[in-house]
This record gives structure tokens, C-alpha cells and sequence, in this order.
């Protein structure tokens, strides 16, 4: 295998089946929580064909990874959810929410026993598999934390909003949370990459992604693998 194809795989694998994995836990939670708009979608799969966006999932890891970035960052496309269909639409708001990051950790723990018992498989494939299973602890832990910023519509947004009570959440916010659902995603990635790039050019030195994301992917990782 070529160097390229090598560290192609050892970086694709892991985010097709976290990406995946995190899209099809949203539609089966949904699913059984009362809505089936994304069942009936295909999105209850472990097939990433459905879930692929060919910018999110395949341009935006590729593009990060190419300009060296420590880690690659993508998503899906958005799973179709009739939130005001689920069965006690606030809390079942909140369980199909956290469904994803939640199938994120299951992978994180799952590819950390894989990446400790690596060595004992033989010599021909246990380095790739362990780098491989690194990097899917990584990319999941990355995706959990990215997922949970409280900010429509992340994960975290949508649990943020199910919590707070109608009367905290003024109506003349209402098309500037709709815009978000729309949009929030490329605004965030343009607040978190594309920024910093421009600030840059000026002599500017503005990393978000560092205190936000990189760091607390840091002490997680650091700390699960004192563990095993």
C-alpha cells in the first residue's frame, strides 16, 4: 500500500463510520421515539451512502487534512427530524439529540479496546489497525465535542433549546434561531476555519478551535488512555 492510500485509509475509515454511526443513531432514535420521517428517509442504516454530504463529509476532512491540520473534522447530512412528531417533543427532542454523540462515546470506548489490544494481532496488520483505531478514538472524541457547542443546530444547540423554558427564548429570536438551523453549521465551520485564515493574512493570530475543540480533545484523550 503507498504512503498516500495508507494514510488515506487510516483517516477515512474512521470518520465514514463515526459520521455514519452518529446519523444513524439520530434517525433511530427519532424513529422510535414516535417520528419515522427519517426511517422512511433510508437514514436507519450503517450504510454511509445515505448520510454522506459531499461537502461536509468528504471536501471539508479532505481540505483539513491537506493543510495539515492535527485532526479532520466533517458531517453528514443533516438527519430529517419532525421534532413536534416525537412523543413528548421536548425530552424526545433531547434523547434524539444526544443520540449521536452518545453513539460517538459507545465508538470511542469500542475503538480504544481495539487500539489496546492491537499489538497482539499479527505483525502484518497490527500497526494499522492500531493507528487506524487511534484515530477513530480521536475523530470521535472531536465529533462529541464539536456536536455538544450549545449552538443550533450542533447536538448541543438542540438540547440547549429543549431545556431552557418557552419564556426564556424571547419570540424576536425566533428567525434568528431559524436561520441558524439553516446555516449555523457553515457559519460556525467559517467562525472556526475560515476566519482565523483571513485574520492571519492581516497578521492576526485567532485559533478557536484550540480552546474549543483541540484542547478538550486533549485531556479526553489523555485521560482515556492512561486508563487502558
Amino acid at each position: 500500500m503507498s504512503g498516500f492510500a495508507y494514510e488515506l485509509s487510516i483517516w477515512l475509515i474512521p470518520v465514514l463510520l463515526a459520521i455514519t454511526l452518529h446519523e444513524a443513531a439520530h434517525a433511530w432514535a427519532a424513529w422510535k421515539l414516535g417520528d419515522d420521517t427519517a426511517y422512511r428517509a433510508g437514514r436507519v442504516t450503517f450504510n454511509p451512502v445515505p448520510h454522506i454530504d459531499p461537502i461536509g463529509t468528504i471536501l471539508l476532512p479532505a481540505t483539513i487534512y491537506l493543510a495539515g491540520a492535527p485532526f479532520v473534522v466533517g458531517y453528514a447530512k443533516p438527519v430529517p427530524v419532525a421534532f413536534h412528531r416525537l412523543r413528548r417533543p421536548r425530552l424526545g427532542t433531547i434523547l434524539v439529540a444526544g443520540a449521536g454523540p452518545a453513539a460517538n462515546i459507545a465508538l470511542a470506548v469500542a475503538s480504544l479496546m481495539v487500539h489496546a489490544h492491537a499489538p497482539q494481532l499479527p505483525p502484518a496488520v497490527a500497526g494499522w489497525v492500531e493507528e487506524t483505531a487511534f484515530r477513530s478514538v480521536l475523530i470521535n472524541i472531536i465529533l462529541v465535542i464539536f456536536n455538544m457547542l450549545p449552538i443550533p443546530p450542533l447536538d448541543g444547540g438542540r438540547i440547549l433549546m429543549a431545556l431552557l423554558p418557552r419564556r426564556f427564548i424571547p419570540r424576536m429570536f425566533d428567525p434568528l434561531l431559524e436561520a441558524l438551523e439553516r446555516h449555523g453549521i457553515l457559519l460556525l465551520l467559517a467562525f472556526l476555519f475560515v476566519l482565523p485564515w483571513l485574520l492571519s493574512q492581516v497578521g492576526i493570530i485567532f485559533n478557536p478551535v484550540h480552546p474549543l475543540i483541540w484542547q478538550p480533545t486533549k485531556w479526553i484523550l489523555t485521560g482515556l488512555l492512561g486508563v487502558v
